[in-house]
């Protein structure tokens, strides 16, 4: 076997390259925190009495503990609520 046999090519080569993940995140870590987020009426009495986490619509889980009316509403679930119900076909008008 000559030399040009046992060693890989230029071609052949393998390189390893870092590339950076983009910052999907639009909120910094624990914005979540300070916002009310939607969730169904009755699933936040479900959790008073059961202390069993809910959902938000944007997917935030958390045992509720806390009066939602001290914090503004979480934009995520304001806009998923909007795509939901229009403004026309908002629910109860």
């Amino acid at each position: 076997m000559t030399e040009q046999e046992t060693r890989p090519s230029e071609q052949t080569r393998a390189s390893t390259t870092t590339i950076a993940r983009p910052d999907t995140q639009v909120a910094e870590p624990g914005d979540s925190e300070r916002f009310s987020h939607y969730v169904r009426k009755e699933k936040i009495v479900e959790a008073a009495v059961t202390g069993t986490p809910v959902i938000a619509l944007c997917g935030k889980v958390w045992v509720p503990n806390r009066d939602p009316g001290r914090f503004p509403v979480c934009p995520a679930c304001q806009d998923i609520l909007d795509k939901a119900f229009p403004p026309d076909d908002a629910p109860g008008e």
